[in-house]
């Protein structure tokens, strides 16, 4: 098990998948890497958030232990080839981003360079790609909801600590609007992932 989800998932998104990701959405390796390396500890994030509540980590447990075993990353590269992740994803996305969910595509397209159309196709292939990794560390451990819930409140901090604030990416400000927030804190996030 992975202690940072994100770096895994990351990790796990190396060139030829990235080109599969940008042959599909229409963008290049770059503005791709910039947009996945902002993306999935954004929707790691959310998820937290969530989860943060009783009823909210019971709903996602329930959600992990139905849907998401992990096994969509035994094949990553399939995975993203296949087209059928956006269709699973988009549903995700509602239930994770909610209202947000065009605010969040809009900040990372303009940190990445990315329409916010393009960011929030991205962001709806990679969402079972995020759920997968967590279900996959929720067996792995053997958490129940209160277990999740506490991992997820760790990888909240450890992507705080690291990247500058990320949690507050999704209203930092308190003002509904997760647009600038994002904005504020991009490029600090985009040149810590990938300025190692």
């Amino acid at each position: 098990m992975s202690s940072d989800i994100a770096g895994m998932l990351i990790g796990m998104l190396g060139s030829g998948e990235l080109d599969k990701l940008g042959s599909q959405l229409g963008t290049d390796s770059t503005s791709t890497q910039k947009a996945v390396g902002a993306a999935v500890p954004l929707l790691l994030s959310a998820l937290g958030k969530n989860a943060a509540s009783p009823q909210g980590a019971e709903a996602l447990l329930g959600a992990l232990s139905r849907d998401h075993d992990g096994s969509v990353l035994n094949n990553v590269g399939a995975a993203l080839g296949s087209g059928a992740l956006g269709k699973d994803g988009a549903a995700i996305l509602g239930h994770v981003l909610g209202n947000k969910q065009g605010a969040v595509a809009a900040g990372i397209g303009q940190a990445s360079g990315l329409s916010a159309d393009t960011s929030g196709q991205l962001l709806a292939m990679l969402a079972p790609l995020v759920m997968g990794g967590l279900g996959k560390t929720q067996r792995q451990s053997g958490l129940d909801a209160a277990g999740l819930a506490s991992m997820l409140g760790g990888q909240r901090e450890q992507a705080n600590a690291g990247l500058g604030g990320l949690a507050g990416l999704l209203d930092r400000d308190g003002d509904g609007d997760a647009t600038n927030d994002i904005m504020k804190i991009g490029g600090k996030l985009l040149g810590g992932l990938f300025g190692r």
